[in-house]
């Protein structure tokens, strides 16, 4: 397999911190016995992309207002500021001093850090064209309720991305069918229907077999046949190397 390169060029010699993305999160760690880990496609979301971290801890207004001025930010070092008032209309916005490169018709799906969730404001998408422009784009929030104050930690991520191929979307085309036009289909639905169906029921014994497994695993097991690529039970991205060339 050929290896893609994503290459973060820093601006200024900026020391801003760009990692593979973490899989924990603090409310899913708080959730009974950790369940919430159980969801294996939403622990694969957590750390399939890169994040940037916050380098300065600052804490920000709206005022409900649309011009710039309606953000009044507060920074606790003041020499170090990522965020600023820039589009007006509540929109928080996050410069990015790196100019992120990607391969021949690659695109960055640039978002909020996934399933991290933060009161009163709201990370806005963006699907940048990395393989040609030789701007740098930023990352920007948007408050939900007027008179909000928000505080972004210091070393928080502010800002995730993961590389996509440039129209590969538009390949595909979409068809409605039943569920019985593919009848070995509809029997491995059924019979999961059925089992995850018995096994709820079980769960409200204390001494069942199902109340001792307390979940039932077939999506983090996978298919019984092999796949291929496999199927995946985590995502490991390589860290960042520094290079002279």
């Amino acid at each position: 397999m050929s290896t893609n390169y994503l290459d973060f060029y820093m601006i200024d010699g900026s020391d801003i911190v760009i990692r593979p993305a973490q899989r924990e999160r603090r409310w899913m760690d708080q959730t009974s016995h950790r369940f919430a880990y159980r969801c294996l496609p939403l622990a694969i979301a957590n750390a399939h992309c890169w994040e940037i971290l916050n380098p300065a801890k600052f804490t920000a207004s709206w005022d409900g207002t649309d011009a710039l001025e309606a953000i009044n930010i507060s920074y606790r070092e003041t020499h170090r500021h990522a965020a600023m008032s820039h589009f007006g209309h509540g929109i928080l916005t996050f410069t990015v001093p790196a100019l992120i490169r990607t391969p021949p018709g690659y695109d960055l799906w640039v978002m909020g850090p996934p399933n991290l969730i933060k009161a009163d404001i709201q990370a806005l998408n963006g699907v940048v064209e990395t393989d040609w422009a030789t701007a740098t784009f930023t990352m920007n929030w948007r408050f939900t309720r007027p008179g909000a104050s928000v505080t972004f930690d210091k070393d928080e991520p502010f800002c995730a991305f993961f590389p996509i191929r440039r129209g590969e979307i538009e390949t595909f085309q979409t068809r409605r069918r039943a569920l019985g036009d593919d009848p070995e289909l509809a029997a491995a639905y059924h019979e999961w229907a059925e089992g995850r169906r018995s096994f709820n029921e079980e769960l409200a014994s204390p001494d069942s077999e199902a109340a001792r497994k307390k979940w039932q695993r077939d999506y983090l097991k996978g298919p019984h046949e092999a796949l291929s690529p496999p199927h995946r039970t985590k995502v490991v991205l390589h860290k960042t190397k520094k290079t002279d060339d």
